[in-house]
């Protein structure tokens, strides 16, 4: 299923675009989260991890160095397939 999105009419690729992601705070989310980032962007990333006030829910920002709409997309739709992300920025 495609996207509709208007990635293409806003950025100039290639860009670094920072994906937020929170999920579940999973031993396996942050795991989970760069492995599916390295099948589609490989490099080597450190996410930033920012607890929620009860320690339920973490929040990861990924920078990510995209090639086009059709990268940043295939991006958002495997991270939103994964057990414990529950959003996606």
């Amino acid at each position: 299923m495609a996207l509709n999105t208007k990635f293409d009419e806003l950025l100039e690729f290639p860009c670094s675009l920072s994906f937020k992601v929170m999920g579940v705070a999973h031993p396996q989310l942050v795991p989970d989260v760069i492995s599916v980032i390295q099948l589609i962007a490989p490099g080597d990333y450190s996410p930033t991890i920012k607890p929620s006030s009860k320690g339920t829910y973490h929040s990861l920002a990924v920078p990510v160095i995209v090639n086009s709409k059709e990268h940043i997309e295939e991006i958002y739709t495997e991270l939103n397939k994964l057990e414990h992300v529950r959003f996606i920025l």
